[in-house]
């Protein structure tokens, strides 16, 4: 907690004149337990270091630059990149989905309510394209290459896409990422260097072959051959150094610029870590959501604190629209995307912190679930790491409800602790049974608490009704974070 306060109108505001992973993907905390390294003793941590960046013209530049600047890079790259796919090719063997005016799954259902445009129009507003009517939990399934869509409201996987050409753990995802509005979906995969954004709603998915039909995943068992699913928009694949560790993680939306007339945002973007193959570096880079093209690329030099053969581990947006990451056990940055080109701040953090998931709260607070040790918040204000009495274990992804409250998975004991974000205090340890490895948190847009185990399941706790929660079996190897549901940065930017 911090003592500045923001009002929602002033986060509108600024959209308006805008107008440790496992390699095998098991991913169990024995896995990251290894010490961290580099990093500064003291509870305030090293004051930031602000990038000065420099432009160059092309994505292709900004991988080849130097490692030896200390300083924050960046540069603006042109619509599209030789790293880009596009679509995925096209491929044989499709499966026509019922029309697209009646979906034939969860998907495809349409929604009631006011359609009208003319300006009367709030943001959040999404005229049924990602309401709670369409909220739904990705989960990367790591065994597989696949992503789940489950119906949080009906606690059932609807549909089951492909995240890349490649098969299984050579695909490898982790991270998957909501866009503000609850339309898309990225999946990042570490093994293969590759992100794919998937659209929640057939109204949003692409007649590729012209058939007059959607064809896509109808439910949990019909995985579609890779190009052929309708819904996944776009794939790339990033310029990374070809290693598990520096595969893309990181990864978050950014809303966009609210139109009034047509009640959407408009150029929604996506910001993703990954290491290139210049050692000692790494890459922010700014996506645009619609199609993948690459916008600009940060480049963080010394990328030296920490684990540092991992990339830019978790990402989280503030009311600001900064992005803020973590590297593995190793430092804290914002970059700063109000400036053009973007700069970067930086922090070390006290010698005892080993950041593993990480989140951002909607007062701006980033906070970070350490593996192993206390659950961890940062003042950027003070510029201070503030520990949270006894929640000293191993934790892995959290995520902040807009009620007052962080959610941390926990290895050690195997649960989920809930903190109080504004006093920075312990509410409650909440053990999970049966528990195996949990590991990502998402909270979604009725405030339901997401945890999803490793081992094949997840958990939906009321946050009013702990103890009531209600378990749902999903196949696969879980190894997932991040913003699943949306309701994450819908709780940071739009918190009432």
């Amino acid at each position: 907690m911090h003592s500045r306060e923001l009002s929602i109108l002033g986060g509108v505001a600024i959209l308006l004149s805008a107008c440790g992973d496992s390699g095998s993907g098991t991913g169990s905390a024995g896995d990251s337990s290894g010490g961290a390294s580099g990093s500064t003793s003291g509870s305030t941590g090293a004051g930031p270091t602000t990038g000065v960046p420099t432009t160059s013209a092309t994505a292709t530049d900004a991988s080849t630059s130097g490692a030896s600047d200390s300083q924050g890079t960046s540069s603006t790259t042109a619509a599209s990149t030789s790293g880009s796919t596009g679509e995925p090719a096209s491929s044989t063997g499709a499966v026509s989905a019922t029309d697209a005016s009646t979906g034939g799954s969860t998907s495809g259902d349409t929604t009631t309510g006011d359609t009208t445009t003319g300006g009367d129009c709030q943001p959040g507003d999404t005229q049924g394209m990602g309401d709670v009517e369409k909220s739904f939990l990705w989960v990367a399934n790591s065994d597989e290459g696949s992503i789940s869509k489950v119906d949080t409201q009906n606690l059932l996987e609807v549909a089951r896409y492909r995240s890349g050409p490649m098969f299984g753990y050579d695909e490898n995802p982790s991270r998957t990422a909501v866009s503000f509005d609850g339309r898309f979906v990225i999946v990042n995969n570490r093994q293969s260097g590759r992100s794919t954004v998937i659209a929640a709603n057939v109204e949003d998915c692409e007649d590729k072959n012209g058939n007059g039909k959607i064809d896509t995943s109808l439910n949990k068992n019909d995985l579609r051959a890779w190009g052929s699913d309708e819904c996944v928009k776009w794939s790339i694949q990033h310029p990374f150094n070809n290693d598990i560790g520096g595969g893309p993680r990181g990864v978050t939306w950014a809303p966009g610029v609210f139109n009034k007339d047509t009640c959407e945002f408009e150029h929604p973007v996506v910001w993703v870590g990954y290491l290139p193959a210049q050692p000692g570096q790494a890459h922010m880079v700014r996506l645009d959501g619609a199609t993948g093209a690459v916008e600009e690329t940060v480049v963080i030099n010394n990328w030296n604190i920490g684990d540092t053969s991992w990339g830019p581990y978790g990402a989280a947006l503030d009311k600001d629209l900064n992005v803020w990451f973590t590297g593995l056990r190793g430092e804290l940055f914002r970059v700063n995307t109000g400036e053009n080109p973007a700069t970067f701040d930086r922090w070390q953090p006290p010698f005892n912190q080993q950041f593993y998931g990480m989140t951002v709260d909607p007062d701006g607070d980033p906070w970070f679930g350490n593996n192993c040790g206390f659950i961890t918040t940062f003042d950027p204000i003070d510029e201070k790491f503030i520990d949270v009495p006894g929640t000293d274990a191993c934790h892995r992804g959290l995520a902040a409800d807009k009620d007052g409250s962080v959610w941390v998975a926990d290895n050690s004991q195997c649960g989920v602790w809930q903190v109080d974000h504004k006093l920075n205090k312990l509410i409650a340890f909440h053990p999970l049974n049966p528990c195996s490895t949990p590991v990502g948190v998402s909270v979604d847009l009725e405030g339901y608490v997401w945890v999803v185990d490793e081992s094949g399941w997840a958990w939906k706790i009321d946050p009013k009704n702990v103890p009531a929660k209600k378990k749902i079996d999903i196949v696969g190897d879980h190894y997932t974070y991040s913003d699943m549901t949306g309701g994450q940065l819908k709780s940071v930017i739009l918190p009432q």
